[in-house]
């Protein structure tokens, strides 16, 4: 395998996002970057010698061009294997993966993927995930099938607050003991004891946008069809003053 030396490469090549991520991905792991985009995370992984493998997957095919070339330019080649798929569907049994990375999406869409791969999953030690929005789906998932939070960060980049939520199976209920199990599931386990500058600031700005949200529900003139959205609206707010203040 190239070394970083060879390729002159450093952790400038990394996005502070990416740079957190891949910090998260442990000593000789077999990666399976899923959503891979251009490929630089396991690119860069391969590049610091760091990984065995990687599979480099996306759904389409300009991105996995991009990732290609990526591989060939860093002379990862044989490390770096990029693969055209939806989801998990890229992962085969022979590969052994022990590691999971799926970035940039909507929790929803990273629920929906893990949770239509479950059967590619036995075997695989550590999820690392990082929802643009909606985390609390991811909790909500791993909580349900049984992966435990070991650790999480917030961070703000390009004016942009990201969540990453990494996991391993194991005590999955560990990370709620002694705490509002509600406000960590929609807040972080970790983050909420943590409340660094990024989550005050994230967590502000969604708390201005719920009220937002709630005084329009108050005027909207069909009670029936909106109390619930209300009571949901009114629960986070409630959670989040509670924490920020």
């Amino acid at each position: 395998m190239q070394r970083k030396d060879d390729l002159n490469m450093n952790k400038d090549v990394l996005s502070k996002r990416l740079q957190f991520i891949a910090d998260e991905v442990q000593e000789g792991a077999v990666l399976a970057d899923i959503g891979t985009d251009h490929g630089y995370l396991p690119v860069y992984l391969c590049s610091q010698g760091k990984i065995k493998k990687a599979i480099a997957g996306d759904v389409n095919e300009g991105p996995l061009e991009a990732a290609k070339n990526q591989i060939e330019t860093s002379h990862c080649g044989g490390f770096v294997i990029p693969r055209l798929g939806s989801g998990l569907s890229v992962i085969k049994k022979e590969d052994n993966i022990d590691t999971i990375v799926i970035a940039g999406m909507g929790g929803s869409l990273i629920s929906a993927i893990l949770e239509e791969g479950k059967e590619k999953l036995p075997g695989v030690k550590r999820l690392i995930l990082q929802p643009n929005i909606h985390a609390l789906y991811v909790r909500e998932w791993l909580l349900k099938e049984g992966w435990e939070i070991k650790n999480e960060h917030i961070l703000e980049e390009d004016n942009r607050i990201y969540e990453i939520i990494v996991a391993e199976c194991g005590e999955w209920e560990k990370p709620y003991q002694d705490i509002n199990k509600e406000a960590a599931l929609l807040l972080g386990p970790f983050l909420l004891k943590e409340r660094n500058d990024a989550f005050i600031k994230k967590w502000s700005r969604e708390l201005n946008n719920w009220r937002r949200v709630l005084r329009e529900l108050e005027k909207a003139s069909d009670e029936n069809r909106i109390t619930a959205r209300k009571e949901e609206v009114e629960r986070k707010i409630k959670l989040t003053e509670e924490v920020l203040s």
